[in-house]
């Protein structure tokens, strides 16, 4: 019985050489900023659903979940490196977006200090 495993040097790879029509095809670039808009939008629209959530439900667990989504957006926020240059948000959403994160900031603070005032308030009732 013959072995049906051939050697790595035996093996054939395709080479995967670009054409000069291919190499000058830039259709992905749109798209892929597009898609990152959306992704950055969509994770700005989670961070809004957790925040109205730990106002509904103040808790520490929705609180951190609220801080997570705040500090991921504040991220996907910060100027992009040169190669990731147009995979960003339009400047002015980004600007709006900021801002949103800063007075997300502040509001999760007060829920934090109005949480924890409510259990104090609960421990000397004890």
């Amino acid at each position: 019985m013959q072995s049906t495993h051939k050697s790595r040097n035996s093996i054939v790879r395709p080479s995967f050489k670009r054409t000069q029509a291919a190499a000058s095809w830039s259709s992905t670039v749109p798209s892929m900023t597009t898609y990152v808009v959306d992704e950055i939008r969509a994770y700005a629209t989670i961070r809004d659903l957790a925040l109205a959530e730990v106002e509904k439900t103040t808790n520490l667990l929705n609180l951190e979940r609220a801080r997570i989504a705040n500090d991921f957006v504040e991220n996907a926020l910060k100027p992009a490196r040169n190669s990731y240059g147009n995979q960003r948000l339009p400047a002015g959403d980004s600007i709006r977006e900021r801002q949103r994160c800063k007075a997300v900031k502040v509001r999760l603070s007060l829920l934090d200090a109005h949480l924890g005032a409510l259990s104090r308030e609960h421990a000397h009732a004890a």
